[in-house]
């Protein structure tokens, strides 16, 4: 019996319509533009869509304006545009992200990602169109957002566009109304100058690699405004912007970045169900005998964290706290702990600045807060006085008093003064617990200092010098005794002294046991700074 010829069932042949769709798409991959792939091998560099593949779970990623071309058809053909301009330099899309480890509907995630292939990586018209496109349904759904943000800002030649300056674009204040509404990875790659600056600074984390170079002008905008002439290396390379806090995590390429922004993602998608953890017996000796020599911090952390699971931010500023995110049995918390080899400890401006923006990320986002305290207290001094200290930490206390995630502390050593105050969220009775290991000390500032401040007239009126240093030695022994912890512990102004071994298991009882407080109705934003 023969079959009938069905004149819709030939696959052999494709509809004009399907064919010319397949032809304009194919126009927007790398295979159709091997000369722009081959300038991104030679500066060590992965095109847009690679990095994008290389972010998103393979088959989840679907592309929003693909088609798009840069509004020049005044000056360009149509078949032109399509070669020179495609998705106007801008790859925009949803996917999934980490979804083995959490599922789908955690997993989603928006990608944006700037094409430095097109034009340099320039914003035109077309592109800020599609992108307030995606910001708006990225604020309507709370979807995380991912930006690869390497361009040179503003493109001046979109003939199509009626308009004079661009002024009224909307698109950084669309982006900057999601602080706080969904997590926002800010990657820098090569050359992110201008309006791409612009975007990747309101990000939450920035992650940069070793060849990257940021600044709100480019060369070109430098020039024009009188200051030099300078070479896109000179202007904020990674060195400069790492230390001044501009770059959270400082990354060798564009794998790691992504790496990196994966693992980032993860934390703000929930509980990991698989981990590991140290051996918690060796805190017990990770303190020097002697209380005034100086100890690695870092291992601590990595000791009482989920093995792998430390993601540290700013190293590089601030440098006497240290700023991460970890996770404890699964669960992801922010961390913050004074770092002993620089300033003893103590809180400079910088480190303020550090704490206080670390508090509003984990605060948007409902991240309990772990604070490891070993601090002589706020720097003081002219020279402290010249960084405009006074505002400066204050924002440590302000941040701390509209906080509705729950609070830990563990004084490890030192629990001086204000700067104590400040780690622990505001006072010693604001954590929804404050313990300290066996080797903690406190008092309202550093004890000797206390001391001289205290006895003066009484160490004046002792003639002999000995006998004065000696009278000395004595009462700041008194001092001591007085601030050990587990005098504190006694008079109730820490609620324990526990086992340094068994600071991990105070940690996850704490979080199974303290509930966030529920939120205000204003929304709660992370600041830039």
């Amino acid at each position: 019996m023969t079959t009938p010829k069905n004149d819709n069932d030939n696959s052999n042949e494709i509809r004009p319509e399907l064919a010319e769709l397949r032809t304009r798409l194919h126009a927007t991959t790398d295979l159709a533009r091997p000369e722009a792939v081959a300038k991104r091998r030679k500066t060590g560099q992965r095109t847009a869509r690679e990095n994008i593949a290389d972010l998103v779970d393979e088959g989840s990623f679907v592309e929003y304006g693909a088609l798009a071309l840069a509004a020049q058809r005044q000056r360009h053909s149509i078949d032109e545009l399509v070669k020179r301009s495609p998705a106007d330099g801008i790859v925009c899309g949803v996917g999934t992200v980490n979804r083995a480890l959490v599922g789908e509907e955690r997993a989603r995630t928006m990608v944006l990602a700037y094409d430095y292939t097109v034009f340099a990586g320039t914003q035109g018209g077309m592109g800020h169109k599609k992108l307030d496109r995606m910001l708006a349904l990225a604020a309507d759904w709370r979807v995380p957002i991912v930006l690869f943000a390497e361009g040179g800002g503003g493109r001046p030649n979109d003939t199509d566009m009626p308009l004079v300056a661009g002024l009224d674009t909307t698109s950084f204040l669309a982006f900057a109304a999601l602080s706080g509404v969904a997590p926002r990875v800010g990657i820098a790659s090569g050359r992110c100058f201008a309006g791409n600056a612009a975007l990747l600074g309101c990000a939450d984390v920035i992650i940069a690699t070793e060849d990257s170079n940021i600044g709100m002008g480019g060369p070109a905008m430098v020039e024009g405004g009188g200051l030099g002439t300078f070479a896109p290396e000179e202007i904020g390379p990674i060195d400069v912007q790492t230390k001044n806090g501009v770059v959270d995590v400082r990354v060798r390429d564009e794998v790691e970045a992504v790496a990196v922004a994966k693992k980032y993602l993860g934390y703000f998608q929930g509980p990991s169900p698989a981990w590991t953890s140290p051996d918690q017996s060796t805190l017990r000796d990770a303190l020097p005998e002697r209380r005034r020599r100086a100890y690695k911090i870092r291992p601590i952390i990595e000791t009482l964290a989920d093995t792998g699971s430390v993601l540290e931010l700013r190293r590089d500023f601030g440098r006497s706290l240290v700023t991460a995110l970890v996770r404890l049995e699964g669960r992801p918390v922010g961390l913050i702990a004074n770092d002993p080899f620089h300033l003893g400890g103590a809180l400079d401006a910088d480190a303020a600045d550090k704490a206080a923006r670390f508090f509003q990320l984990c605060d948007a986002f409902s991240l309990p807060i772990v604070s490891l305290c070993d601090t002589p207290g706020f720097m003081v001094g002219p020279q402290a006085e010249k960084t405009a200290l006074v505002r400066h930490v204050s924002r440590m206390f302000i941040a701390a008093g509209s906080l509705s995630v729950p609070f830990f502390t563990v004084v490890l050593r030192k629990g001086y003064g204000l700067g104590a105050q400040a780690m622990a969220g505001g006072h010693f009775h604001a954590p929804f617990f404050n313990v300290a290991w066996p080797t903690g000390e406190f008092g309202p500032m550093n004890l000797e200092g206390a001391v001289r401040l205290a006895m003066r007239r009484e160490l004046e009126s002792v003639a002999d010098p000995a006998e004065r240093e000696q009278f000395f030695q004595a009462m700041v022994a008194e001092a001591y005794r007085r601030g050990k912890a587990i005098n504190m512990a006694s008079l109730l102004e820490i609620d324990a002294v526990i086992d340094p071994a068994e600071t991990r298991a105070w940690l996850v009882r704490g979080l199974k046991s303290a509930p966030s407080r529920a939120h205000a109705e204003k929304r709660r934003i992370v600041d830039a700074w």
